[in-house]
């Protein structure tokens, strides 16, 4: 099909002059410039777009924003291929490609619908009831339940789109910019003041886009582009269309997603397809409009079943009828504007139903003159359809009926139950809102210095109200900045007076249960039904936050825009009491849905977390070195040169680290300077080992405890002056360590002097390690390197051509070692000179693997011991821990921390050499059967040369008294079971005359 049958001959902001074709399930259909996706539908006669969730019931366009409960298509193909977008907020390109969702084979024959004759089976809280019988059959159910879960189906496939993140600041933020929030907009862009404004349409203005109406002697579309025109020109005005405001947060920030290129096939070159803004602003400025209310009555549900606002913009802002033969429905005056735009387009209202037995005004009046009957005191009880409304039943109000008195056919029903304020981003900083019983809503609460709210959010629910208010505040707000305002007086002067309303009817009033047989739905998107609420009460949910995840209540994609109020008000008619006695949910960010992409910015692929190279890693690349990413640094895993692979590198390696010398880059350690007259005593609190006893020029191993008294960290801090120490630490919690030392400064200990800063970028730091590494150091240095002069666990300085070194005599991996510390622009060149000096030592560098495996021989815990549950006692080191108070030495006492039956850091040897032990094999005692979690686990395991064997390091409850016995370790993945006998943890130089040589 591609002749427009409802769309009017002229009228709207469309561009008829710029035709666009897409496609919708597969036909052709062409639409215009400036067109959604969901007016280009209408415009064409597509009613039917999608299904409903749970009973797979026909769904077509119900609004026309973002509150869209009902046409979520699915847009593109292939690796731009998007599920669950509105249709109502998809701007019209040519190409545009979109699906319909949630039903199988076709939309029009979708074979889910048979869940409607299983309604009975699938009313609220089915899923919590069902699949609980019979015991253990879940894991059996829940295959079945999450393929049917969801709206939509993703792609696996990469995303092509870019996508940026930035930061903005400014004076005046105003979120919505419609006839409130440009009015703001106007006066404080006058006075200087560094403005944005962000509107989640294509255009501004809001309600003004469609509105018929005039302001003063102008028309609203004429005063429309006056203003947006004025404030375009001004370079301290921002204006962001497109562009939805989704996060209220701390420090006065506001998170906004801006779809830059989403109104296009493909983003421009160097375009990104979206942008998150933080904005961070002195003062914001909520003109987030209202958002209208349905009804609920029977088959309310029905394609032909429209919002009356959306029926209205469909007509005025983009041409398109949604219907021929229209019955409107409300108890509020706003449907009777609808009404008239119809009328005014040509369009056969046949009636008005309003709730309300007395009605009157200047406009409803008019409606009279035009003669369109208005059925007062009357509702509608029943829509009559299968895939399209054909007519509409109608009771008096008030009443519970079994019959209809009176039934008018029709193709449309525009429906408004009353309007309902945007709080939610005011709502988001924990500010509950007001309940305001002339609106039967909810509406923005008291403002604060920080953020002002205006508009219909406020519960303005005219126009020129609307633009008065905007005005004052603007006002208002440029005074508080210290800016002269200008004189809008004579602008207020200039504004008609707004018609008396008739007051609306509550809801409560206006929404028993009409007919017998059939469906109400509360919330369209989830298929909650008034029957849904009223089973919660009698079970008991009767809390709003209980009733939204028992009934799936607004747990939707539209997150209960439209469906929120009319589910608080059936619960207080359960209940028996007011809405405003319900209470609310909790708004949470985001507002509307946001796409991953957009979320993650530039942070994709390496861009997710940037890369750390250390200043060696250009000569580690030239030399052949494989690299491998360890807590975001790239480190050499192996050296090709070494072996053909890393098996074969890293025994290389460890053989000549073992008897000659080798050097390895550890400039990832994290490095902290400790300075301060209280540095020392700080120091003796944070380790749970002395350190006021450490002499200048010598350095210690020490163990961090969190508070809860598992260990938290471990490495050497060196005493350079009385008052200056250096402190080194694992490389994974280089930041968390720090983290943590500022937070005990700052909160438990303010009062000691001490400073303490990261230097680990400053330093680069070399591992120097074997039997010869004496002599290459004296090759390489100007410094005595003597065992006298630098003992084990000394410090000192020494030259490196002009730059000053510090050398520390520390080993990880149990031989004659040294770590060198050098300014990072320096460590290259040292790293160079080392390592021709020692050619003819034959050195090796050495990676990752062999690292790993030298400590493992040593016996050395290290990351994988250190998980995060693990005791001193548990790794062997409960004797370092001194009689003093430090960060963790009460609750390291606790009975469970000290029970014999803990798991311990054993070694194991396989029975068997050449077996090969897997890390994270289960341990299991050596008779008995393989099941459950057994006794503990290996965390580490090597080829050693040295003892020409597979060995490993374990955690095993009670550990100590399986010492030389046999063990089973149990590898479930491979089926493979291992006999190992528990040694002694350090299996290497147990000693200590290797690192004291």
């Amino acid at each position: 099909m591609s002749a427009q049958n409802f769309r009017r001959p002229e009228g709207g902001r469309i561009d008829r002059d710029t035709p666009r074709n897409f496609t919708f399930d597969g036909r052709r259909y062409t639409g215009y410039e400036g067109d959604t996706l969901a007016s280009a539908l209408l415009a064409n006669g597509v009613r039917l777009v999608g299904r409903s969730f749970k009973y797979h019931r026909p769904r077509g366009i119900f609004s026309a924003g973002a509150e869209e409960p009902n046409a979520l298509v699915a847009l593109g193909t292939g690796n731009r291929s998007e599920p669950n977008t509105r249709a109502t907020t998809v701007e019209l390109f040519e190409g545009l490609t979109a699906h319909s969702q949630n039903a199988w084979p076709s939309v029009r024959f979708d074979l889910g619908a048979v869940n409607g004759l299983l309604s009975p089976l699938l009313s609220a809280g089915f899923y919590y009831k069902t699949f609980m019988w019979p015991a253990g059959a879940w894991e059996w159910y829940e295959k079945f339940i999450r393929r049917a879960a969801g709206m939509g189906r993703a792609t696996h496939q990469a995303d092509p789109d870019n996508y940026e993140s930035a930061h903005d600041f400014c004076d005046l933020l105003i979120v919505g910019a419609g006839p409130a929030g440009l009015a703001v907009a106007s006066v404080a862009a006058r006075s200087g003041l560094r403005v944005t404004v962000v509107e989640e349409h294509s255009q501004l203005g809001g309600g003004l886009r469609f509105e018929r109406e005039h302001i003063g002697s102008d028309s609203a579309e004429t005063w429309l582009d006056r203003i947006t025109a004025e404030l375009a020109k001004r370079p301290n005005v921002t204006l962001l269309n497109r562009t939805t405001a989704f996060g209220y947060y701390d420090g006065n920030t506001v998170g906004v997603v801006e779809r830059v290129s989403d109104h296009r096939a493909e983003s421009l070159p160097g375009e990104p397809r979206q942008r998150v803004r933080l904005i961070r602003a002195k003062k914001v400025v909520l003109a987030t409009g209202a958002i209208e209310r349905p009804l609920v009555f029977v088959n309310n549900d029905l394609p032909g079943i429209m919002l009356a606002s959306g029926v209205r913009e469909y007509c005025n802002a983009y041409a398109a009828i949604p219907g021929r033969r229209v019955v409107i429905a409300t108890n509020n005056d706003s449907a009777y504007q609808c009404a008239r735009d119809l009328a005014e387009s040509g369009v056969t209202v046949l009636a008005i139903v309003d709730a309300r037995p007395h009605v009157h005004g200047s406009l409803i009046e008019a409606i009279e003159r035009r003669g369109i009957e208005i059925i007062r005191g009357h509702v509608v009880t029943r829509a009559v359809g299968s895939r399209q409304l054909r007519s509409v039943c109608l009771a008096p109000t008030g009443v519970s009926h079994g019959n209809a008195t009176r039934r008018i056919d029709c193709d449309l029903l525009a429906v408004s139950g009353g309007w309902s304020p945007v709080i939610h981003l005011q709502s988001q900083r924990s500010v509950k809102p007001v309940f305001d019983a002339a609106l039967d809503a909810f509406v923005a609460a008291q403002d604060t210095s920080e953020c002002v709210c205006v508009g219909a959010i406020r519960g303005l629910t005219s126009t020129v109200d609307s633009i008065v208010a905007g005005l004052r505040t603007g006002e208002d707000i440029t005074t508080q900045f210290g800016h002269s305002a200008s004189d809008i007086s004579g602008l207020i002067g200039l504004l008609p007076k707004t018609d008396v309303a008739n007051p609306l009817l509550p809801l409560a009033d206006d929404r028993s249960l009409r007919a017998g047989s059939g469906k109400a739905f509360i919330d369209l998107q989830t298929d909650v039904t008034e029957s849904d609420v009223a089973l919660a009460h009698r079970e008991g949910y009767v809390s709003v936050e209980h009733l939204k995840r028992y009934t799936t209540l607004g747990m939707g994609t539209d997150q209960g825009k439209t469906s929120n109020l009319n589910g608080m008000a059936a619960m207080a008619n359960q209940r028996g009491t007011s809405v405003p006695a319900v209470g609310t949910t909790t708004f949470r960010p985001p507002y509307t849905p946001v796409a991953m992409g957009a979320l993650a910015g530039g942070a994709t692929g390496a861009h997710f977390r940037p890369a750390r190279r250390t200043p060696i890693h250009a000569w580690h690349v030239a030399h052949g070195a494989h690299m491998s990413e360890m807590s975001s640094w790239m480190r050499p895993w192996y050296y090709r040169s070494s072996g053909a692979d890393v098996n074969a590198a890293y025994v290389h390696e460890m053989k000549v680290v073992r008897n000659g010398v080798g050097m390895v880059d550890v400039s990832t350690l994290g490095k902290i300077d400790v300075q301060g007259p209280d540095a020392a005593e700080f120091l003796n609190r944070v380790y749970v080992n002395n350190w006021h006893s450490l002499a200048v020029g010598k350095a210690r191993y020490g163990v961090m405890l969190r508070d809860d008294g598992f260990v938290f960290d471990d490495g050497t801090t060196s005493r350079l002056a009385d008052h200056h120490f250096f402190m080194t630490t694992t490389t994974a919690n280089a930041a968390p360590v720090l983290s943590r030392l500022e937070f005990l400064l700052d909160t438990s200990w303010p009062d000691l002097q001490v400073h303490v800063t990261s230097v680990t970028d400053q330093w680069g730091a070399i591992a120097v390690a074997g039997p010869l590494s004496r002599t290459l150091l004296a090759s390489a240095l100007q410094g005595d390197f003597s065992k006298e002069t630098l003992p084990f666990m000394g410090c000192t300085a020494a030259l490196f051509d002009d730059v000053t070194v510090r050398v520390h005599r520390i080993s990880f991996s149990g031989e004659l070692a040294y770590e060198i510390y050098c300014p990072a622009n320096d460590a290259a060149r040292l790293w160079d000179r080392l390592y021709k000096s020692g050619k003819a030592l034959g050195v090796i560098a050495y990676g990752l693997e062999a690292m790993g495996a030298l400590r493992t021989e040593k016996g050395h815990a290290a990351g994988p011991e250190l998980d995060g549950r693990t005791t001193l006692d548990d790794l062997g080191l409960g004797r370092m821990a001194k009689t003093k108070p430090f960060a963790g030495s009460v609750l390291r006492k606790r009975e469970a921390l000290c029970s014999t039956d803990r798991a311990v850091l054993v070694g194991l040897k396989p029975e068997d050499p050449s077996e090969r032990l897997r890390p994270g094999c289960i341990v299991f005692p050596e008779d008995g059967p393989i099941s459950g979690h057994g006794i503990g686990h290996v965390t580490s395991t090597t080829w050693s040369p040295t003892l020409a064997g597979h060995i490993g390091l374990g955690l095993v409850k009670r550990g100590q008294q399986y010492a030389g016995r046999k063990l089973r370790a149990v590898y479930p993945l491979l089926g493979e079971t291992v006999s190992v006998v528990v040694v002694d943890p350090v299996f290497l130089d147990p000693e200590g005359e290797r690192v004291r040589a």
